[in-house]
């Protein structure tokens, strides 16, 4: 089969069925001890401590200037706090925790090669995962047990994931394939994703950028909460400023590179992150372009000159 009919077979299943999509290389930690949600809300941008038992939320962790070290899921289990994040910003998010540990009664534990993470993607991911018992509000959680083999069920943006130990991983992924699970491949998720306008760190997202120039503030940031390192320039930002970048989508006239040059006239305006052809929209990417470069605006990318439009995320 050519890679274009492997991809947009794979799409129509992640659009109509039930995509399988193997995230262990996720980074994993996990937060222990009595003070250990003040902890974490002292160094993340969104309301931890207010978290019970099968809630999660997703979180930035940031410099004290405002500038996105890396961005997390936290699920609160009732006796600790797990979280998961971008391999790119694992050591970055670790650093964060073990430094600032000193005086808390809170453990840093690591899990990044112990447990594995399967992604459904799909209409039909709550079935094939047995998700009934899950609550619809993404970020929920619950312990399970699929054909004898534990695993913690996770609401996500487009499907559940499936947390488990890594050794059981290969019969994990069994078990959901042979409930109607199809094998799919990482460039028709990120097709997907990028017509969500979801970025991810270290692709869209680096130690540059503020969480509003990403559109993350509604999803990543309490404005309610207590104090945390870089509240407040977020806050500035938010209540009185406008933020020169906006993360946008492009409609390319023709593929192109991650890291090219988008230019407005002779002026350069962002460069591209993610990178993807959609069978839907044909070539698309995310960037965090300028202000003056507004949806509806043409631009150029790369040396190569492919044509852009600017539009507002997610595609339609």
């Amino acid at each position: 089969m050519a890679v274009a009919d492997r991809i947009a077979a794979d799409y129509e299943e992640l659009t109509n069925g039930c995509g399988l999509l193997d995230r262990s290389e996720r980074g994993k930690l996990a937060l222990a001890g009595s003070d250990a949600a003040a902890f974490l809300s002292g160094l993340v941008s969104n309301e931890i401590e207010a978290l019970t038992d099968g809630e999660g939320c997703y979180a930035a962790v940031l410099t004290p200037k405002g500038k996105m070290l890396g961005d997390l899921r936290v699920l609160a289990t009732g006796d600790d706090l797990l979280l998961d994040t971008e391999r790119a910003a694992l050591q970055e998010v670790f650093n964060v925790l073990w430094r600032g540990r000193i005086g808390h009664d809170v453990e840093v534990q690591k899990h990044t090669l112990e447990r594995g993470l399967l992604a459904l993607e799909g209409p039909r991911a709550r079935a094939v995962a047995e998700a009934d018992d899950l609550s619809e509000a993404e970020y929920s959680h619950m312990p399970a047990e699929l054909d004898g083999i534990p695993v913690r069920l996770i609401v996500a943006e487009a499907g559940v994931d499936l947390l488990c130990e890594a050794g059981r991983i290969d019969d994990l992924r069994a078990a959901l394939q042979a409930r109607g699970a199809v094998s799919v491949s990482d460039e028709a998720a990120e097709a997907r994703r990028v017509e969500r306008g979801r970025p991810r760190y270290g692709i869209d997202l680096d130690d540059t950028v503020i969480p509003q120039e990403a559109g993350l503030n509604e999803r990543a940031v309490s404005f309610t909460k207590g104090c945390y390192v870089g509240q407040e320039t977020v806050a500035r930002l938010h209540y009185k400023g406008k933020p020169n970048r906006h993360l946008r989508g492009l409609r390319l006239s023709r593929p192109a590179e991650a890291g090219d040059a988008l230019r407005l006239g002779d002026r350069e305006v962002g460069r591209l992150g993610t990178v993807a052809v959609s069978p839907r929209f044909g070539p698309i990417a995310l960037a965090l372009v300028r202000r003056e470069a507004e949806p509806g605006a043409t631009v150029t990318a790369g040396e190569a000159g492919a044509s852009a439009e600017v539009v507002e995320l997610p595609f339609s």
